[in-house]
């Protein structure tokens, strides 16, 4: 199977691409699925071409909640996955005395999203701490849900920082006995892991389509729980793809996920989005990420041996995401230096993730993201170039 997933990314010819955290490389399905229907566009016309492939655009739908255990009314499109959890955020009337409880490893625009919250409607964000060997710690959430009655328990299962897996399941299972609204960010997790919307107990998830679900870039998808949509949940700002305008003085949110939607939208990068669904499921998300992590294993190992190389993934449970502080030397610097060679990695700095990259004494960092299309001998070459690059004099 290695070939015929390595024959479907051209870039596998030309570069090691090691950034699938990033924004992965999109297999010769997807790249079709988005040029064919541009193709249709500038034929037929914008919505002429939505007319003509409304069909195949439903079906994206049903594909990507496939992909997460669920069903496509409870799918919603964006233009990114901050813009998805965003618009989760904002189906809460947030207020003073109302209380966001998360984790201390978090992507940044999360952080900062609560923090503007704090800052223009008196919420208070509370961090639940780690447990020793790194991640949320389930029992002092169970505590804290218990004791503060929080109005949001919100995770990102998969730092973007890090290569750590947190505990998703048992903060949903303690969300769901509690009757507490639960928000999922599973950017890096989609596409990487089988995801299962019903053992997670959550009420929204938030991802992309652009890293290890390898589709295009500039789309987000967001899942809504029944339970929300049944509740009236909606985003404060709802236009006339997401509400039917009934009266002068009211409007009838739609009955589904896309009332979480704006009009607008390229149609080009959903049907890209659907065929990038329909390849992980066709690869496995099983095979995805045992091959996945078993290169970044691979990874974690080589760069341990490699002098002054630090490596900073701490948890119970690993993925293949692998970040390393590269000898003391600037992340952005050594990975300038290895895309001039042909090798794609990417540079966490410490303004990504605060708290966790300061708990690691590091200011910035190497990060290397393999996908099961990648091979043991691309990580043996990526690091035997990291060692020549740290060996070379430095200013």
């Amino acid at each position: 199977m290695i070939d015929q997933w390595r024959q479907d990314t051209p870039g596998c010819t030309s570069r090691i691409h090691l950034n699938n955290a990033g924004a992965a490389l999109t297999p010769r399905p997807v790249h079709q699925a988005v040029a064919t229907y541009l193709r249709l566009e500038d034929e037929l016309g914008g919505y002429e071409a939505f007319d003509a492939r409304s069909g195949e655009i439903r079906d994206a739908y049903q594909d990507v909640g496939r992909l997460l255990g669920t069903n496509g009314r409870n799918i919603a499109f964006t233009q990114n996955s901050t813009l998805a959890f965003a618009q989760a955020l904002e189906a809460f009337d947030f207020g003073p005395g109302d209380s966001i409880l998360t984790s201390r490893c978090d992507y940044a625009s999360n952080q900062i999203m609560y923090l503007s919250l704090a800052r223009r409607r008196g919420v208070e964000v509370v961090r639940a701490p780690d447990t020793p060997e790194g991640g949320i710690d389930p029992n002092a959430v169970r505590s804290m849900v218990a004791r503060r009655r929080p109005t949001l328990v919100s995770l990102s299962w998969v730092p973007t920082n890090s290569g750590l897996v947190q505990p998703a399941e048992a903060i949903g299972e303690i969300c769901a006995e509690a009757e507490i609204p639960y928000l999922v960010d599973a950017c890096q997790a989609i596409g990487q892991m089988p995801i299962s919307v019903a053992r997670l107990r959550c009420d929204y998830l938030a991802a992309t389509g652009r890293k290890f679900l390898r589709g295009p870039r500039g789309v987000g998808i967001l899942f809504v729980s029944d339970r929300a949509l049944a509740g009236g949940a909606h985003p404060v700002l709802v236009d006339m793809h997401g509400a039917t305008w009934t009266n002068p003085d009211t409007f009838e949110l739609t009955p589904d996920a896309r009332r979480f939607e704006s009009w607008e939208m390229s149609y080009a990068l959903v049907l890209g989005l659907g065929a990038a669904a329909r390849y992980a499921m066709e690869v496995g998300l099983e095979t995805a990420r045992d091959r996945a992590r078993a290169l970044a294993s691979h990874a974690r190992e080589k760069l341990a041996q490699v002098p002054g190389v630090r490596v900073l993934d701490r948890g119970a449970e690993l993925c293949a995401i692998v970040t390393a502080q590269p000898g003391g030397r600037d992340g952005q610097e050594i990975k300038l230096a290895l895309r001039a060679r042909g090798i794609n990695t990417s540079s966490p700095e410490r303004s990504d993730a605060v708290i966790d990259m300061d708990a690691k004494g590091a200011a910035s960092a190497l990060r290397v993201s393999p996908h099961y299309y990648n091979t043991p001998a691309e990580i043996d070459t990526a690091v035997a170039a990291l060692t020549e690059i740290l060996a070379l004099p430095h200013r």
